[in-house]
C-alpha cells in the first residue's frame, strides 16, 4: 500500500514538471484549471506568477482570460507583479472582460477599477478613457474613487512625475518583470565591489553588496545565474570567471578562460557564452571563446577578422555582431559578423565613427552603436544602427551626454546607457532612448560614480524583485490555499 502511494505521488511529481515545462501563453490559463481542479499548490503557484508575467501576451493570443471569475481577475489585477507595460492596459482589459458578458459583469466594474494603478495614468487617458466612460459615470462607487484620483492629480500640480504611495493600490507602483543590473567598474583606479539594480517602475536604484571587483569586464545572464568573465581588478588583467546563483545568491567560480582577457565583449547564444577579443596585458586578441556551462568547459572557436579590445557586441537572428574597439593606439570603424553554425566571421560595413570604449546592442529590430571614443580621451555622442538587410548604418539622435566605457542594455522596450567616462572623470548619469519617440531622456542617476562597468538583465525573479525593491504590507494574494482565490 506505502508503495502504491509512493508511486502515485511520484507520478504527480512527474506529471507537474512536465506541466511546468510545456507552460506557454497559449495554454498557461488552461493548465492553471487543471492544476486548480487537481490541487497541485507548488504548480498552481508558478503558473499564477507566469500568467501574472506574460499577461499582455496572454490577451493578445487568446480570449480565456474572459472567462476567470471577478475574484480571479481581481486577484490578476491587484498583484504587484502583474507585467503591464502601463496602467492603461489593465483597465482596457477590464473592458474587455466586462464587455464578454456585459448584462452579468458591468456591477464588477467598482471591484476592479481600484485594482488599477489609477494615479500612475497620465492626466490626459485618465480624463479621455476613464471620466467619460459612461459605464463608469453611472456607478457612484466608481464615481468616489475618481474623486480620489482627481485630488491626487490636483496636488501633483505642475509636478508631472507620479506620486508613489505604497499603502494605496491606486498610487503603488507595480514590481519591475525585469531588473537592470550593473556590475563593478571603477572610479578613477579603483574597481568597484558595490553592484546597483534598477527598478523602472519607480525610477529608482537599490545597492547591492558584493566583494567582488572588476572591470572593463563582461557580465552576462544564463539560466538562473549571473555571470562576470575576465576584465581586470587591482592588479591584474583577468582569465577567472564567477557566477552568482541567483536562486540562493551564493558566489561560485567556473572554469577560466584560456586567456586573461581586459575590455572583453561578451554575449550569449544558444545558451552558450562567447568572449570576444580584449587586452591581456601584452597584446590586443583576435580570439574567440565559447562556454557551455552543462559541460563547464570553453572551447576555441573561429577568431575574428581583426584583433580588437574595448569593442562591443551583441546577438541578434542567431548571430553575433561586434563592433569597433582599439588595436595598438588605432580605434577602429570595422565591423563583424559571427555564425555559430558555419563558425565564421564576416565583415561587415563599417561604422561611420571609429571608436572603443563603445556599447553595442540589439534594439528595435537593429544593432545600435553608441557612444564611445576615438582617441581615449574624448567621448562621443554620436548613435548609429545597422539594418542587418541593407548592410548599411544611419546615424540617429545623439545621447544627452558624451561617454566611454559605459553600460548597456535593454529593458521595458527602453535602451539605457549607464555610467562611463564622461572626458573629465567616471561619471553616475543614466539616460534612456526611448525608439518610439526617437528620443533621449534623463533618468535617475546611480549611486556611484563607475566606467569600466558592465550590465545584464535579470527576467522574472520575482522573489528577489520583492527584496530589492519591497512595496510594503500590501502583498500577492495567498495562491497556496486550498479554495482561495487561485
Amino acid at each position: 500500500m506505502l508503495k502504491l502511494e509512493v508511486t502515485k505521488l511520484l507520478q504527480r511529481f512527474a506529471c507537474c514538471f512536465f506541466l511546468e515545462d510545456q507552460l506557454s501563453p497559449e495554454n498557461c490559463i488552461g493548465i492553471w484549471k487543471l492544476v486548480n481542479f487537481y490541487y497541485c499548490p507548488e504548480l498552481r503557484k508558478k503558473v499564477f506568477f507566469y500568467i501574472l508575467h506574460h499577461f499582455e501576451e496572454i490577451i493578445g493570443i487568446t480570449e480565456e482570460l474572459l472567462d476567470f471569475s471577478e475574484q480571479q481577475l481581481a486577484a490578476v489585477l491587484e498583484s504587484d507583479h502583474l507585467n503591464v507595460k502601463c496602467e492603461n492596459r489593465a483597465f482596457e482589459v477590464i473592458l474587455l472582460w466586462i464587455d464578454h458578458m456585459p448584462d452579468q459583469r458591468q456591477g464588477s466594474v467598482s471591484v476592479l477599477l481600484p485594482k488599477v494603478r489609477l494615479t500612475l495614468m497620465t492626466s490626459e487617458y485618465f480624463q479621455n478613457s476613464i471620466m467619460n466612460n459612461a459605464m463608469i459615470k453611472n456607478n457612484a462607487e466608481c464615481m468616489s474613487i475618481i474623486n480620489e484620483v482627481l485630488e491626487v492629480f490636483q496636488a501633483r500640480g505642475l509636478n508631472r512625475r507620479p506620486q508613489f504611495v505604497y499603502s494605496s493600490l491606486l498610487s503603488r507602483p507595480r514590481l519591475p518583470s525585469s531588473i537592470l543590473l550593473v556590475t563593478g567598474g571603477k572610479n578613477r583606479s579603483t574597481a568597484r565591489c558595490s553592484y546597483e539594480a534598477y527598478d523602472y517602475r519607480t525610477n529608482s536604484w537599490a545597492t547591492v553588496a558584493c566583494d567582488i571587483p572588476r572591470a572593463h569586464h563582461g557580465a552576462v545572464t544564463l539560466d538562473g545565474f549571473v555571470y562576470l568573465i575576465g576584465g581586470c581588478n587591482r592588479e591584474t588583467n583577468l582569465k577567472t570567471v564567477q557566477r552568482l546563483d541567483l536562486s540562493s545568491s551564493t558566489w561560485q567560480l567556473v572554469t577560466p578562460m584560456y586567456n586573461a582577457r581586459c575590455y572583453v565583449s561578451v554575449v550569449v547564444l544558444n545558451g552558450c557564452i562567447y568572449a570576444m577579443g580584449g587586452f591581456n596585458g601584452e597584446i590586443t586578441l583576435s580570439s574567440v571563446e565559447c562556454y557551455k556551462p552543462e559541460t563547464d568547459q570553453w572551447t576555441v572557436v573561429a577568431r575574428m577578422n581583426a584583433q580588437r579590445a574595448a569593442a562591443s557586441a551583441a546577438v541578434l537572428h542567431g548571430k553575433v555582431y561586434i563592433c569597433g574597439g582599439f588595436y595598438q593606439t588605432y580605434s577602429l570603424p570595422t565591423a563583424e559578423c559571427y555564425n555559430p553554425d558555419t563558425n565564421l566571421w564576416t565583415t561587415i560595413a563599417p561604422m561611420m565613427c571609429s571608436r572603443r570604449g563603445l556599447g553595442v546592442i540589439a534594439y528595435k529590430n537593429q544593432i545600435y552603436a553608441v557612444g564611445g571614443t576615438i582617441n581615449g580621451y574624448t567621448p562621443l555622442r554620436i548613435v548609429e544602427a545597422y539594418n542587418t538587410i541593407t548592410n548599411r548604418w544611419r546615424v540617429l539622435p545623439s545621447m544627452r551626454h558624451p561617454r566611454s566605457h559605459f553600460g548597456i542594455e535593454v529593458v521595458n522596450d527602453q535602451l539605457f546607457v549607464v555610467g562611463g567616462y564622461d572626458g573629465f572623470h567616471p561619471t553616475c548619469s543614466v539616460e534612456r532612448y526611448d525608439g518610439e519617440a526617437g528620443w533621449w531622456y534623463r533618468t535617475s542617476d546611480i549611486a556611484e560614480s563607475r566606467s569600466g562597468l558592465s550590465c545584464c538583465v535579470l527576467h522574472g525573479f520575482y522573489s528577489l524583485a520583492e527584496n530589492l525593491f519591497p512595496r510594503g504590507p500590501l502583498m500577492l494574494p495567498n495562491v497556496d490555499d486550498e479554495g482561495g482565490t487561485f
